[in-house]
């Protein structure tokens, strides 16, 4: 029988570092040919356009599949299975493939697909890698204002309260066998281990915890788990484990033109002001420095913003910046687009 194929599922909030940890790892998959798929939140693959233009030879263009607009755990069997019979088909060999799910996903109904019949033949889940941004965890997203939640009880005992940030947040860090905690340069050691000790206390005690700068983790280990996650579904709990289907109206995403700018710093500063106003949860895309070759790459968490031009505007390709928006539903779309477009 032909050996199955190994599968590694990246997961992690929104901005938390997985495709700045995906590329790392094709610079450096020793010799491993990698196949991606790239499930986004939204209309615009920002995070596919990164990994095909990092010019990596082991990961060509059509070794990349991209499934936008909507999270990958509510369309199993629409998006990922033909994703998957499609490089399952190809002639040349593959050595590993790499999912990358949305930031709003849930692992564990992904997860499970690996256990039908003809998944299970062909593929195995190597592991579940979650990325955690540290800072963000150091600032508190994920957890609610114990004080103000006891108000609000006290005055409406009824209260049916929920957190879909940190339910989205704690479903991926009790499916994974690794939790990589990135970012951890931007906390003082006491923070960095303040929120190593949390999150330590909000996954499985069977799971790994890594320290991560930009990503940067060992490809044997990333690429060499071993873990067989499809054999071990029931011990991954899940919030939504009683829910037959999970869904995402606690989100908002739309995408916006961005102008062509002069002073791209001053934009920037604009997009930190209104992601802070708003309480915007990830902004990225792509935008059009007048008088550059290369186009902008802008990635922002809250209102923590970096820049960097990725490659060349191709001949023939229309400049033009876009941005996607992510936050909780209820986001002034109008708001926003009158104050950066």
């Amino acid at each position: 029988m032909t050996a199955k194929i190994p599968v590694t599922i990246v997961t992690g909030f929104l901005g938390a570092g997985k495709t700045t940890m995906i590329r790392h790892l094709l610079q450096n998959a020793g010799g491993r040919r990698l196949a991606l798929v790239i499930n986004e939140f939204g209309d615009v693959g920002v995070d596919g356009e990164i990994l095909k233009s990092c010019g990596v030879e082991s990961c060509r263009e059509e070794d990349v599949i991209e499934l936008a607009n909507g999270c990958i755990c509510c369309t199993v069997a629409d998006d990922f299975l033909p994703a998957i019979e499609a490089l399952l088909k190809r002639a040349d060999k593959l050595d590993h493939i790499v999912i990358e799910t949305s930031g709003l996903a849930l692992p564990k109904p992904l997860l499970k697909a690996f256990d039908w019949p003809q998944v299970r033949a062909r593929l195995t889940v190597d592991g579940v890698i979650a990325v955690v941004d540290a800072g963000a965890v150091a600032d508190g997203r994920f957890a609610d204002d114990a004080e103000a939640l006891a108000a609000q009880r006290a005055a409406d005992p009824s209260l049916d309260h929920d957190n879909p940030l940190e339910e989205v947040y704690e479903d991926q860090l009790l499916c994974a066998d690794i939790v990589v905690l990135n970012k951890t340069d931007l906390l003082s050691p006491a923070d960095a281990a303040r929120v190593a000790m949390e999150v330590r206390g909000a996954a499985r005690a069977s799971t790994k915890i890594i320290t991560a700068q930009e990503g940067r983790i060992d490809a044997d280990i990333a690429l060499g788990l071993k873990a067989g996650a499809e054999d071990d579904i029931a011990a991954r709990p899940s919030h939504h484990d009683a829910e037959e289907e999970h869904d995402h109206d606690d989100f908002d995403s739309f995408v916006l033109a961005a102008p062509s700018l002069a002073d791209p710093a001053a934009y920037i500063e604009r997009l930190a002001e209104v992601a802070r106003a708003r309480d915007v949860l990830r902004i990225k895309g792509f935008l059009d420095i007048e008088g550059k070759p290369m186009r902008l790459l802008v990635q922002g968490v809250g209102a923590r913003f970096r820049r960097e031009f990725d490659r060349a505007w191709r001949p023939g390709e229309a400049r033009r910046g876009q941005l996607v928006v992510i936050g909780r539903k209820g986001l002034d779309r109008a708001a926003i687009e009158a104050a950066l477009v």
